[in-house]
């Protein structure tokens, strides 16, 4: 089985390190980017099948990486899961109003049932 491709856009480090190595472990290619900026140019150039997206980020925050891949026709039905500390109720409406595909609080959330929503989103058994 060809490994699916996902794109970790997240500026702490240790919670990126250790979300890829856990991911890594399940059997996925991790591609990482620590600002907006380079998250959305990696999102247009690696195309993964799956976008990681925290949303308080240095140079761009994560509605203005939502939007830019949202308009962009080769990267705007790549899944987009929102892992982020906030968890006001304003902040998901307007995450999902963007097209992120799920939302989830960091603080709510191990990182198996992280892995496993990514897989439910993939369709991978």
């Amino acid at each position: 089985m060809e490994k699916k491709k996902l794109l970790i856009i997240e500026d702490d480090l240790v919670l990126q390190k250790a979300l890829s190595e856990y991911l890594i472990t399940e059997g996925f290619e991790i591609k990482c980017a620590e600002d907006g900026e380079e998250g959305v140019k990696m999102a247009l150039t690696e195309k993964p099948a799956l976008i990681l997206l925290d949303i308080v980020l240095p140079k761009k925050d994560g509605y203005a990486v939502l939007t830019e891949v949202r308009a962009n026709e080769g990267t705007k039905n790549i899944p987009i899961v929102l892992l982020t500390n906030l968890g006001s109720i304003s902040d998901v409406e307007k995450a999902l109003e963007l097209g992120a595909t799920t939302y989830l609080v960091k603080a709510d959330y191990k990182l198996e049932e992280v892995t496993a929503k990514v897989k439910e989103i993939l369709n991978i058994k």
